[in-house]
């Protein structure tokens, strides 16, 4: 028995802004109905798909595209900056996505694809964005408000499926999205509060993790979920946190771990997909036997779900509830991002 992780009251003092809670309930925001407003739009063919946002909201954008990446037929593409690739013009849909609606990089990037007579959607809860969106007729949709970005990832992720159909790049997925909720909702009750740390898996890997710097690494079709993690540490635990992808892993950091001692002050996750490759599998196995006595072995979280999409969105919450239960065990609020706040006041 873990004496903080399964005392609740511990755990209320330290999470006053119930977290936990939105955690539990982020199962049911693939039933959000995401509505498009302004979704005529005039049909000019799409040559291109450009998501522009930051953090949360670009991972969004990351899960769609590892989820479909055999069913999209045109470029996919991802900006984190201020900047739109050339390539965007006339037949590019351009995607801007902010919880918030005033992330300077994503404002810079739509004032972009307006100029170049992109095909635009906007996804926010409010700010400047939807502003812009409503007064120009931009097909949008508004997100919850009241949420950290990071826990409000599965909202953004069925508002881009649904901005998505509406401009016919992809037909019927909402209702896969939709197919999950009880299923999600029935897994996760299993990492809640009120659940024995002998039989919470979060909690398990919140306690191992403590006092240790994270690693995550998952496969070219989960690397999504493996920066998931990696945010969740970050604004949720306060705790640095590194993610990688097999199979590039093998061609560079691999090496990285040859001089360190097996006690350096890590824990490394292998997020493992029963749909990745035999070979990436066996990659997993190997370079975890090879670097033993050269960094911890590494615990292997098996990601459950019959489909990638499933598979991600479990690994999602999990990392959420994991990252905040490691906050309670560093007496630490998870909810208030303080220091982003304060850089984006000075940035301004």
């Amino acid at each position: 028995m873990h004496t903080v992780l399964d005392n609740e009251q511990i755990i209320n003092q330290r999470d006053p802004q119930d977290a936990l809670g939105v955690a539990a309930e982020q199962a049911r925001q693939v039933n959000f109905p995401a509505v498009v407003a302004c979704p005529e739009h005039d049909s000019r063919e799409i040559n291109n798909v450009v998501v522009t946002g930051m953090g949360g909201s670009a991972l969004a954008a990351l899960v769609v595209k590892a989820w479909l990446a055999q069913e999209l037929t045109m470029p996919f593409e991802i900006v984190r900056g201020y900047d739109l690739p050339a390539s965007v013009d006339s037949r590019t849909l351009v995607i801007a996505s902010s919880y918030s609606g005033n992330t300077e990089e994503t404002l810079s990037a739509l004032d972009q694809a307006r100029r170049r007579d992109a095909q635009i959607g906007v996804i926010a809860s409010g700010g400047q964005l939807i502003d812009i969106a409503e007064a120009a007729g931009i097909a949008h949709v508004k997100l919850p408000a009241g949420f950290q970005p990071r826990m409000a990832v599965l909202y953004n992720l069925r508002s881009l499926v649904k901005l998505l159909e509406n401009f016919g790049v992809v037909e019927n997925k909402t209702a896969e999205l939709e197919s999950l909720s009880d299923w999600l909702a029935e897994q996760t009750s299993a990492w809640n509060a009120g659940v024995a740390f002998e039989d919470n898996l979060a909690k398990q890997i919140a306690d191992h993790a403590a006092g240790k710097t994270a690693v995550f690494y998952g496969s070219s079709i989960t690397s999504p979920v493996a920066y998931k993690w990696k945010i969740s540490w970050n604004e949720n635990a306060k705790n640095v946190a590194f993610w990688n992808e097999y199979p590039e892993f093998n061609h560079n950091e691999f090496m990285g771990w040859a001089s360190h001692p097996v006690d350096k002050p890590f824990a490394v996750f292998d997020l493992r997909s029963k749909l990745d490759h035999l070979q990436i599998n066996k990659r997993f196995e190997v370079s975890d036997r090879l670097l033993s006595g050269r960094r911890p072995k590494a615990w292997t979280i098996d990601l459950a779900g019959d489909s990638l999409v499933a598979q991600l969105l479990w690994g999602s919450i999990l990392a959420d509830y994991a990252s905040i239960y490691l906050a309670v065990l560093n007496g630490i609020n998870p909810t208030p991002v303080d220091l982003i706040e304060q850089l984006k006041r000075e940035l301004a």
